[in-house]
């Protein structure tokens, strides 16, 4: 498949009430390298990017950290970028991701369906 060159949005979940109200433009990333399931790109953070800035910071430091004291902490941030926000791609909303965002740097990994519910042996 070809990802490199779509654009894929972040936004507030229909959940997430202010200040990333749902629809709201967190941001978008320009895909510029695929290596399945990893999709990553450039990061442009939208106006209601700064409502979970710091969500996405702790996240990231979290997941450096790679161990297994720091594991159930990373769940429960994890949780909540998927509680307020939406990864949005050409086709629509999808399932469930993993997101990650440094800078103008965005990465991630996606299903159409709930992590777990994929279908077992492709």
């Amino acid at each position: 498949m070809g990802f490199e060159g779509e654009t894929w949005h972040v936004r507030g979940a229909p959940d997430a009430g202010e200040p990333a109200a749902a629809g709201a433009e967190i941001g978008e990333i320009s895909i510029d390298d695929a290596d399945f399931p990893w999709l990553s790109g450039r990061f442009r953070a939208g106006p209601a990017y700064g409502a979970v800035r710091d969500l996405f910071a702790r996240e990231l430091a979290l997941v450096e950290q790679d161990d297994d004291e720091h594991r159930a902490e990373w769940e429960t941030v994890h949780r909540e970028i998927g509680r307020r926000v939406r990864l949005v791609s050409p086709d629509g909303p999808v399932a469930e991701f993993l997101l990650h965002v440094d800078g103008d740097r965005a990465w991630f990994r996606w299903s159409e369906k709930p992590f777990g519910q994929e279908p077992a042996g492709g």
